[in-house]
C-alpha cells in the first residue's frame, strides 16, 4: 500500500503544485501584465472550471481503457499547456493557457481516486487516501516557498517551465511506476446510454450528493482561501513572497495532518461521524473568524492560527467524502469519480466567481467567504446526513 500511496501521491501532486507554486506570483503577474485583482484571480478560476470539467470525461475514458492511458493522454495535455503559459503575452493568454492546463491535470485527480477503489474500499479506503494526502501535503508546504524562489531568480514564468519539468517525471513514474489495475474483463465500452444512466443514477442517489457537496464547499472554502490570500497577506499585512509562502503553508499544515487521522478516527467512531465531526468543527472555527473579522481583530497571527484549527477540521471531510461517496458504486467508480470532481470543482470557481465582487484586498470578505462554505457544508451534512445513515457504512 506504502509504494502505491507515494506513486499515487505524486502523480496527484501535479495539478495542486500547478495551482500553489503559483500563488506567490499573483501580484507580480497583475503587474507585469496590467491586470487587476480579480482579472489574475480569473487564471484561477479557468483553471479550477477547466479541471472540474474535464473530470467527467477521464472517468469514463478510466472505465473503459484502463487506468493507466487517461493519465497518461493528462499528462501531455497539463505539459502543453504549461508550454503556453510560459509564453503568454496578456492576461487572457494566460487564463486561456490555464484553462488548458487544468483539463489535463484533471486526469491526475479523478484518476487515482478510481485506482484506489480498485484495490480497497471502506476504512482501507480512507487509509491509502489519507496516505496519497500526506504525499500531496508537499505541494502546500513547499510549493509557494519554491514559487517565490524561482520568482526572485529568473520570474514568474519559470514556474511553468518547473511545471513542465514536473509532467515530464510524471510520464516517467507512470509508464515505469503505476501498474495498471483495471483488469480488461471489468472495462465498460463508453457507451452514451450507461453513462447517461450512471449518471442519473449518481445525481438521485442522495447520499452520494450530500458527501460530494460537503466536500465540494469544504474545497470551495480552501479555492477561496488561494485566490485571496496572496493578496490579503502581502497587500494589507506587508508579507513578501517568501513571508506569505510560509503563512500559506502553516495554514495548510492542519488539513494535513488531520488528514491521517481520519481513517484510524474512523475505525474507532465510524467515517459517517467523522465526516460530521469534521465539518461542525470546520463551521464553528469559520463562523468564529468572520466574527473576529467584522469585529476589526483580525490580526495576522489571529488569521494564521484560526485558519489552522479550521482546516484541521476540514482535513477530517475530504478524504471520508472522497472514500464514502464511491462505497456503493464501485461498478462505475471512474464515473462516479469523475462526476464528483466535476461537481466539486465547479462549486469551487462558482465560489470564486461569486464572492471575488465584494473583495477588497483586505482578511473580512475572505473569511466570511469562507464561513460561508463552511455554513452550506454544515447545512447539508445535518440535513442529509446527521442520522447516522453513513455511519453503517464504515
Amino acid at each position: 500500500m506504502l509504494r502505491l500511496a507515494l506513486i499515487l501521491g505524486l502523480l496527484s501532486a501535479v495539478g495542486p503544485f500547478a495551482i500553489d507554486m503559483y500563488l506567490p506570483a499573483l501580484p507580480t503577474i497583475a503587474a507585469d501584465l496590467g491586470a487587476t485583482e480579480a482579472a489574475v484571480q480569473a487564471t484561477l478560476t479557468a483553471y479550477f472550471i477547466a479541471f472540474g470539467l474535464a473530470q467527467l470525461i477521464y472517468g469514463p475514458m478510466a472505465d473503459a481503457i484502463g487506468r493507466k492511458p487517461p493519465l497518461l493522454i493528462g499528462l501531455v495535455i497539463f505539459a502543453i499547456g504549461s508550454v503556453g503559459s510560459i509564453f503568454a503575452g496578456s492576461i487572457g493568454a494566460l487564463s486561456a493557457w490555464r484553462f488548458v492546463q487544468g483539463l489535463g491535470g484533471a486526469a491526475l485527480m479523478v484518476v487515482p481516486r478510481a485506482v484506489i477503489r480498485d484495490r480497497y474500499t471502506g476504512t482501507e479506503a480512507t487509509k491509502l487516501m489519507a496516505m496519497i494526502m500526506l504525499v500531496i501535503s508537499v505541494s502546500p508546504m513547499l510549493a509557494p516557498l519554491a514559487g517565490s524562489g524561482v520568482i526572485a531568480f529568473s520570474g514568474w514564468r519559470a514556474i511553468f517551465g518547473a511545471l513542465l519539468v514536473a509532467s515530464g517525471f510524471s510520464v516517467a513514474l507512470l509508464l515505469f511506476g503505476l501498474p495498471e489495475t483495471l483488469l480488461p474483463e471489468k472495462r465498460q465500452a463508453p457507451r452514451l446510454a450507461p453513462m447517461l444512466s450512471g449518471v442519473r443514477r449518481l445525481l438521485t442517489d442522495p447520499i452520494f450528493m450530500a458527501l460530494t457537496f460537503v466536500g465540494g464547499f469544504g474545497m470551495a472554502s480552501f479555492f477561496v482561501f488561494i485566490a485571496s490570500a496572496s493578496f490579503v497577506y502581502t497587500g494589507q499585512f506587508g508579507l513578501s513572497p517568501t513571508g506569505f509562502s510560509i503563512a500559506f503553508a502553516i495554514n495548510a499544515v492542519g488539513f494535513f495532518g488531520a488528514s491521517q487521522v481520519a481513517a484510524p478516527l474512523g475505525a474507532r467512531i465510524g467515517i459517517g461521524r467523522v465526516v460530521r465531526l469534521g465539518v461542525t468543527g470546520f463551521a464553528a472555527m469559520t463562523l468564529l473568524l468572520a466574527g473576529i473579522a467584522l469585529s476589526g481583530l483580525a490580526s495576522l497571527p489571529v488569521i494564521v492560527a484560526g485558519l489552522l484549527v479550521a482546516n484541521a477540521f476540514l482535513g477530517l471531510v475530504i478524504p471520508t467524502t472522497m472514500v464514502l461517496a464511491l462505497d456503493d458504486h464501485g461498478d462505475i467508480a471512474g464515473l462516479a469519480s469523475s462526476l464528483g470532481g466535476m461537481l466539486q470543482m465547479l462549486a469551487g470557481g462558482v465560489m470564486i466567481t461569486a464572492t471575488g465582487p465584494f473583495f477588497d484586498g483586505t482578511a473580512t470578505p475572505m473569511l466570511l467567504a469562507i464561513a460561508l462554505c463552511g455554513m452550506l457544508a454544515a447545512g447539508l451534512c445535518w440535513a442529509v446526513l446527521g442520522k447516522d445513515r453513513v455511519a453503517s457504512e464504515a
